[in-house]
């Protein structure tokens, strides 16, 4: 039986106004140590509220977790992300089309 994936999106609020692209750039970095079963599948500035969009694929819940802990705990990240926010999605791999 396939791994079924969720969809999360953490929004980042920066304490460090100009650090977006290198903590998209940390983010990247960080993503290649993650297991298969957690990805970060896009990280961006946004306008608004929120300056940073992440957005992850995880298998359960737990990994979800471990990451929001890894960008809250992060010594490079944590100097420059003031506040995160996260939204999960209610279905696993729900067809888009």
């Amino acid at each position: 039986m396939p791994i079924k994936y969720y969809r999360g999106y953490i929004l980042c609020r920066l304490s460090k106004i100009g650090s977006e692209w290198e903590i998209v750039d940390a983010l990247q970095k960080i993503n290649k140590e993650l297991g298969k079963e957690l990805r970060i599948t896009y990280a961006s500035p946004i306008y608004g509220a929120w300056d940073l969009i992440i957005e992850v694929s995880f298998a359960k819940l737990e990994e979800l977790d471990k990451l929001v802990t890894l960008i809250r705990t992060n010594p490079k990240l944590q100097t420059s992300i003031e506040e995160t926010t996260t939204f999960v999605s209610s279905r696993p791999d729900y067809p888009w089309e």
